[in-house]
């Protein structure tokens, strides 16, 4: 009787735990590596390669590309390890980094991009979208395994020339796109897993921030992520561009930048979906980070296909325009499902905005609109001073359904209602605008 009576106490406590573990917005289990969040110790990577060992010196004047390119080749070739920016400024264009090297800068060590794009190779890459040839980051890395940057330096793109020439041209031509203006993204990831990014400082990027593509197992830990608004703005300097990629945890991160913090990408065009180039992103968990100014604190868009499992939660939002952007974009078939906003505090202009996106419209030589979909929505525990509150406009272009706002404490001077006869499956509890109850 003893021995059933422990098995059955096993058995409830067994079911317990399953019960309390942590599940995604579908239902699956939250991986354990989403908990596993130590900084990656230099010292298990393999030989320290200082580069001021190697011929590079402390002037910030100087391009040292070739001799900082030579240190990481020196690396790949003796099996690998880390190259250490040491205390100091050092001026690169375009860095490759290769099979069992890493990236470790030092307190005061500042890694700076050069102003003149013709320091930047072109080669076959991704950008807004598109497999193109294109201009690599300053800092590239590409089909590796286990890659880190890490330290407590400064990633700088001296973006500010870069800045200054983007809002010339549109002067010049309102309708000159983000990739015809020449200019580098700061860094670049792709085909590679189990990829950690921790403590640095990202900042001034001419253009995207850090943008990983077809990658899996990648964390971002305690990141500084900067790039001014004003006086001159940062065009299109989003913080984090996830582009095809499973398995993502940002982590204490500051994020303000002038245009998206965190963007969900994966193809664009009336075909997007039948492209082995585009893809989805698959669980990915944002949480404890702060935000300053941002166009969007998880934007789906512009150029993204489908997102599911993916989830906002305990940050603290300051400046935002947009606290959750769905951009439906008429001219690529997209559905946005399985998303989940919680424990939010802070001010945006908007708190939710999901309204046709035509920038750059292009249907190519298809005739029909594509119809998209963005279903299984969650917005909880949220206090939220906003502008523009229910910020949502209907459209034959695509279906809503099943969104759910709970225990929401809401201040907002306009669109204040919740007209939910164009969202399937709308559910309201305990929500608060302005003191005024919605169940």
């Amino acid at each position: 009787m003893k021995k059933i009576t422990l098995a059955l106490f096993l058995s409830v406590i067994l079911s317990l735990q399953l019960s309390a573990k942590e599940v995604f917005p579908d239902g699956t289990p939250i991986p354990e590596w989403f908990k596993q969040n130590e900084v990656v110790d230099i010292k298990t990577l393999g030989k320290i390669y200082r580069i001021t060992d190697y011929g590079v010196v402390n002037d910030s004047s100087v391009i040292q590309t070739e001799k900082i390119q030579a240190v990481i080749d020196k690396a790949t070739e003796a099996g690998g390890g880390v190259v250490l920016i040491p205390e100091g400024t050092f001026l690169s264009g375009s860095l490759f980094f290769k099979t069992k090297t890493h990236l470790h800068l030092e307190k005061d060590a500042v890694l700076k991009g050069s102003d003149d794009i013709s320091d930047f190779r072109i080669v076959p890459t991704r950008i807004e979208g598109q497999s193109i040839n294109y201009f690599a980051a300053l800092v590239n890395a590409d089909n590796l395994d286990g890659f880190t940057i890490s330290g407590e330096g400064t990633i700088n793109g001296n973006g500010l020339r870069y800045w200054k020439s983007f809002w010339l041209r549109r002067q010049v031509n309102p309708k000159c796109t983000n990739i015809e203006e020449l200019r580098p993204r700061l860094v670049y990831i792709s085909n590679s897993k189990n990829v950690q990014l921790s403590g640095v400082k990202l900042i001034n990027s001419p253009f995207w921030t850090t943008h990983f593509y077809k990658c899996g197992n990648v964390k971002l830990l305690n990141l500084y992520i900067f790039s001014p608004q004003e006086p001159v703005k940062a065009p299109s300097s989003d913080a984090v561009d996830i582009d095809a990629c499973t398995n993502f945890h940002i982590k204490n991160c500051y994020l303000s930048v002038n245009d998206d913090a965190v963007a969900l990408k994966g193809g664009k065009g009336p075909k997007a979906d039948k492209d082995s180039n585009n893809g989805g992103n698959y669980n990915i968990i944002i949480e404890d980070c702060t935000y300053g100014f941002c166009h969007g604190v998880l934007t789906c868009g512009s150029e993204s296909v489908h997102n599911r499992n993916i989830i906002v939660r305990r940050c603290t939002v300051n400046e935002a325009k947009r606290l959750l952007w769905l951009k439906m974009r008429p001219d690529t078939p997209q559905n946005y499902e399985y998303i989940l906003v919680e424990d939010i505090t802070g001010d945006a202009s908007s708190f939710l905005y999901v309204k046709p996106w035509t920038q750059f419209f292009d249907l190519k030589e298809e005739k029909e609109i594509p119809l998209s979909y963005s279903s299984n929505v969650t917005m909880r525990n949220i206090t939220l001073k906003c502008d523009a509150f229910f910020d949502v406009r209907q459209s034959d272009q695509y279906r809503l359904s099943n969104f759910t706002f709970e225990n929401l404490d809401i201040q907002a001077n306009k669109n204040l209602e919740l007209p939910s006869n164009f969202i399937t499956g709308f559910n309201l509890k305990n929500v608060r605008v302005n003191g005024k109850k919605y169940d």
